[in-house]
């Protein structure tokens, strides 16, 4: 682990992948060091924020060497978001195709998959969930769209995840949520926040 002062109120772990990065994030939620009031998590990094007045960089480095690793399935049902699904995004036969599986089998996968946010980025809310089954790992679309709508439900290499507003967009979408991803007024605004577990539910 590679630790980096981030100015005067911040550290960044750099780490080897994304399973290591989860665990590091884990870890340091369980037993958050003293001051700390925010962790940003991201594929091979963790941005640990503190109050300096309340610790320092050289502190919160020597705290994030010392984390022990937990359980990251650990956690009670209250944890768990389910997202309801209609299964008939317009990439859904393009990842049957892909995957050599049938449409059926690929919503299957999905629903059955324990799928867990990673982290959180391209857009507020957007969650990045892995955990799914090999055989869903699909590349992304050749040509981004320019517009896709709030709700889609998509895949991209390993991960999972579903747009909380109309944005441009690259990955195979196979289906529809009516979710509300991102609510300013909730606390917090995000839905699906890194840790927590989702289930996919085929609607109807």
């Amino acid at each position: 682990m590679r630790l980096l002062a981030c100015g005067d109120a911040a550290v960044l772990a750099e780490v080897d992948d994304l399973e290591q990065a989860m665990a590091l994030h884990a870890a340091v939620v369980a037993e958050p060091p003293p001051g700390v009031v925010d962790l940003v998590p991201a594929a091979r990094t963790l941005l640990v924020r503190f109050a300096p007045d309340k610790t320092s960089p050289g502190e919160v480095a020597k705290r994030l060497r010392s984390v022990r690793s937990v359980d990251q399935g650990a956690g009670s049902d209250a944890d768990e978001v389910v997202l309801e699904v209609t299964y008939d995004g317009p990439d859904l036969a393009d990842v049957a195709e892909l995957t050599g599986l049938s449409e059926q089998e690929v919503v299957e996968l999905h629903t059955t998959g324990a799928w867990t946010v990673a982290f959180v980025g391209f857009a507020p809310g957007f969650g990045y969930l892995v955990g799914g089954d090999e055989r869903l790992h699909v590349a992304r679309r050749k040509e981004s769209r320019t517009a896709v709508p709030v709700g889609s439900v998509g895949l991209a290499g390993e991960f999972s995840g579903a747009y909380p507003r109309e944005s441009p967009g690259g990955w195979q979408l196979i289906g529809r949520t009516e979710a509300r991803l991102w609510d300013v007024d909730r606390d917090p605004p995000a839905l699906l926040v890194p840790g927590t577990r989702v289930r996919f539910e085929a609607a109807g």
